[in-house]
């Protein structure tokens, strides 16, 4: 028995475009008087738009001080900087072994699709000349919830029509992790086992990230899933 699909989170495990949310995210915050840091923003990795907002305000003491349409004002102007700063993502930004895994999976006739709260995965796909790799792409917008809840990686097997059961998940966020396991795919991590856990398989960066180093982390949790 085999997996047969992998679906991909974006920021941290595709491309870096993390640092990019964090300098739009940090522009806002001090636009309203907040001040946040990097290892604040490790709790805005992986998780949307609107519920990273909500975090920067209330860390800010300002949960309550804008009406909706305010607040949508806000999320607008995040990501016009945001979009504004990845105009200059090219395919040279795709991280080392991640082309080489997508031409290895597609050989082996396993489905690929993306399950990122970024609401735009499919321009940084096209920037980065990788859309042809992927099956499909799970729209967050169509997701009742946001990471750490499973319905982004839900629907992304839909997509693909594979058994939620049959996929690995390769995430680089906390957040990420746990939607994984919630959905019931094999969750890979990549960073720090610090952070995304001890009980799964984690690699340092996407270097070592192959289909054959994928079969063997679902080889050893086989036994364990069944």
């Amino acid at each position: 028995m085999t997996f047969e699909a992998v679906l991909f989170d974006l920021d941290g495990v595709i491309t870096d475009t993390a640092e990019y949310h964090y300098r739009a995210w940090k522009k806002l915050a001090d636009s309203l008087g907040i001040t946040i840091d990097r290892r604040f923003n490790e709790q805005l990795k992986g998780v949307s738009r609107e519920d990273s907002l909500q975090r920067i305000l209330t860390y800010g003491g300002m949960q309550n001080a804008f009406p909706p349409e305010k607040t949508a004002g806000l999320l607008k102007q995040k990501n016009d900087w945001y979009v504004e700063m990845i105009q200059t993502v090219t395919p040279a930004d795709v991280y080392p072994g991640i082309l080489e895994l997508l031409h290895s999976l597609k050989a082996a006739g396993k489905k690929t699709a993306l399950a990122s709260a970024s609401k735009n995965g499919s321009f940084l796909l096209e920037k980065m000349a990788l859309t042809p790799y992927f099956d499909a792409i799970a729209d967050p917008a169509e997701v009742a919830r946001s990471k750490p809840a499973p319905d982004i990686f839900l629907a992304a097997a839909q997509k693909i029509g594979v058994p939620i059961g049959r996929c690995i998940g390769i995430e680089d966020a906390s957040a990420g992790i746990a939607a994984i396991k919630a959905a019931g795919a094999l969750p890979v991590g990549i960073g720090n086992p610090a952070y995304l856990g001890s009980d799964i398989a984690v690699l340092p960066d996407t270097r070592s990230l192959t289909v054959g180093y994928l079969q063997s982390v679902w080889d050893t949790a086989t036994p364990v899933r069944n």
